[in-house]
């Protein structure tokens, strides 16, 4: 996944060691750094956030693509089954 700003996604061990565990943490995207980095790797700034999405922190994190999950709170999610 490649993030964009203001997109809220789910770091965890896949994204970066640092996050393994329970250290990984909800984070909403406010830039992405055009910085050179190692292939499939990209800088991000933003903040953690707490489980009722209120940011608790500003941050700068390294860490792969391939490891963020985009964020979607229950409001949003749709039920199995509901057709909608």
């Amino acid at each position: 996944m490649i993030p964009r700003t203001g997109d809220v996604v789910i770091v965890g061990g896949k994204a970066s060691v640092q996050f393994a565990d329970t250290r990984g943490l909800l984070f909403r995207v406010i830039s992405v750094s055009d910085r050179p980095t190692y292939e499939g790797w990209v800088w991000l700034h933003g903040y953690s956030l707490d489980s009722a999405g209120t940011a608790i922190e500003r941050r700068e994190i390294f860490v792969r693509y391939d490891g963020l999950r985009h964020y979607r709170s229950r409001s949003t999610r749709r039920s199995v089954g509901s057709g909608k």
